[in-house]
């Protein structure tokens, strides 16, 4: 009998230890780190799954996995102002450690809401231009991140441009017009000294663009600059199908415009971008304040020709344009 109590006794003062072993180790399990992104293109856009996957492909390395050491809550506008605001707000509510933002105008919204939580923002033009950094080098704030376009680049699509389209004598600037102020800016400079009228079309929805776009139809000597944000990529659809409808020559700010259709495109290895972007949220998750981390300029671009649509268009590519080139979609 006293053996049998004992060795009960035993048994349940071993069980109770177990148990609160297992409750202080379960207690001093960190909870997942908590990290928000906010695309500007919708969940069903190649080009985003593109984005999130090289996003993704970083954090292995960096020693982090979805569930179990970090949680990645991830929101789409689809290219809708409104649905970006939407976005934010929800998200500071209830607020991350760090957020990432696709593209100056999702990043505009989360500046909106929020100047306190860490934002790491890629695919951004021209972000000390808009106030968006105090300097590249030591930007402050709760921002920073990899910025893709100077003002420089403007003159540079036109000229490429005109250089497969001499014949244009008038260009639209196709853009948000809440951004990219200085790249407009320098495309207007440019296009004065080579003698072509620049007309610029701000443009926030599919009915604006029809209009904008619309208003050159029967004037095949325009040509388009369509400058990089969110609500411009996430109708890229529509404005590479009313330039061919138009036959109007076009130069766009990435990949994803030519590979779906659209003329040419000249600009920065975006998916580098969302890559890049993980480590420097890994950065501020271990310490680093955002503020004190540079704000990464491009250092290489790709140009991208589509001869399909050149002859489609007419149009003949230079010897020393296909030389240049990266790609050249057949």
């Amino acid at each position: 009998m006293k053996t049998g109590l004992r060795r009960r006794q035993f048994l349940t003062l071993a069980s109770g230890a177990i148990l609160a072993c297992c409750r202080g180790a379960c207690a001093q399990s960190p909870r997942p780190r908590r990290i928000a992104v906010l695309m500007g293109l919708s969940p069903k856009d190649a080009e985003a799954q593109l984005r999130i996957r090289a996003f993704e492909s970083a954090w292995p390395e960096l020693g982090w996995v979805e569930g179990r050491n970090i949680h990645v809550d991830y929101r789409w506008a689809s290219g809708d102002i409104a649905l970006m605001r939407s976005h934010a707000a929800e998200l500071v509510a209830n607020p991350p450690e760090v957020i990432l933002a696709e593209g100056t105008s999702v990043l505009a919204a989360l500046r909106e809401a929020t100047r306190s939580i860490p934002i790491v923002f890629m695919g951004v033009s021209d972000p000390e231009g808009a106030g968006i950094v105090a300097n590249l080098a030591r930007p402050g704030g709760n921002v920073t991140g990899f910025a893709n376009f100077e003002p420089e680049m403007g003159g540079k699509w036109l000229q490429i441009l005109k250089e497969l389209a001499p014949h244009l004598t008038r260009v639209a600037i196709v853009r948000n017009p809440a951004a990219l102020v200085r790249i407009r800016q320098t495309i207007e400079s440019e296009a004065n000294s080579m003698g072509i009228e620049p007309v610029d079309c701000g443009v926030r929805t599919a009915d604006e663009i029809n209009l904008a776009i619309g208003a050159f139809a029967g004037h095949p000597s325009t040509g388009l600059v369509v400058l990089p944000d969110p609500i411009v990529l996430a109708q890229r659809g529509l404005i590479i199908e009313l330039a061919a409808k138009q036959r109007h020559p076009a130069v766009y700010p990435l990949r994803a415009f030519a590979i779906d259709g659209g003329l040419m495109s000249y600009g920065v290895y975006i998916q580098d971008q969302a890559r890049q972007a993980a480590f420097y949220i890994d950065r501020i998750l271990r310490g680093a304040r955002p503020g004190d981390l540079p704000v990464q300029a491009p250092t290489k671009f790709q140009l991208v020709i589509n001869s399909k649509t050149a002859k489609a268009l007419g149009l003949a590519v230079p010897a020393t344009l296909l030389a240049r080139s990266d790609e050249v979609i057949e």
